[in-house]
């Protein structure tokens, strides 16, 4: 398992040699530091902890600051941990680069959606709208709530509410290319969340399958 932190710079295209166009969505990942390696005595499984992007002094408050001292670097404004690493691969305070991954290489990631601010039914789940014509009034709510007898609305009924800005993984990407002097990767498709929003990349625990 290889993880590393990123930031997403937005969607371009790329053709290959026979002329064939491959949308990506370009990705500065890295550079990372580790902060923290956990084991399964002091913690009860092992992870790496990696930080990605330096804090202002005065943003971060003291235990950021106690925290990034261990590693000797400075505070960190996206912190996550990779789990299944080999720990043995990593030091405390090392940096972790976009040539982590080679192209071709199959990965996971992991963002947080755009929000969509309140939406209505149709929108948020995709239901179908009534009549618009022959004397209806009735085109885009809800719909029938269930049965009359429970006097209640039942967990789980699709309702207009807030949309989006969730965690949202997509799985299986393909790396297609890799610049390691700009650290930026380019990855097959879309990936959640708007520009400039951070990601986290992992290889694919369903690759292959």
């Amino acid at each position: 398992m290889k993880g590393i932190l990123g930031k997403k710079i937005g969607m371009t295209q790329v053709f290959n040699e026979d002329g064939v166009v491959t949308p990506v969505t370009v990705i500065e990942a890295g550079p990372c530091v580790v902060l923290q390696k956990k084991d399964v005595t002091t913690d009860g499984y092992e992870a790496i902890q990696l930080g990605f992007a330096e804090k202002k002094d005065h943003r971060a408050n003291k235990p950021e600051h106690g925290h990034a001292k261990k590693a000797g670097v400075k505070p960190q404004k996206f912190v996550k941990e990779i789990r299944g690493v080999n720990l043995a691969d990593y030091e405390l305070g090392s940096v972790v680069k976009a040539d982590l991954f080679s192209e071709g290489d199959i990965v996971d990631v992991t963002g947080t959606s755009k929000g969509k601010g309140f939406a209505g039914a149709i929108k948020r789940h995709n239901q179908a709208r009534g009549p618009m014509s022959h004397g209806s009034h009735y085109h885009r709510g809800p719909g029938s709530l269930g049965a009359i007898a429970p006097n209640r609305v039942f967990k789980g009924q699709t309702l207009p509410g807030r949309m989006g800005g969730e965690r949202v993984t997509t799985q299986n990407l393909k790396i297609v290319r890799i610049d390691a002097e700009k650290n930026l990767l380019l990855i097959k498709g879309a990936v959640p969340g708007p520009k400039n929003s951070y990601v986290v990349i992992r290889s694919a625990v369903k690759a292959g399958k």
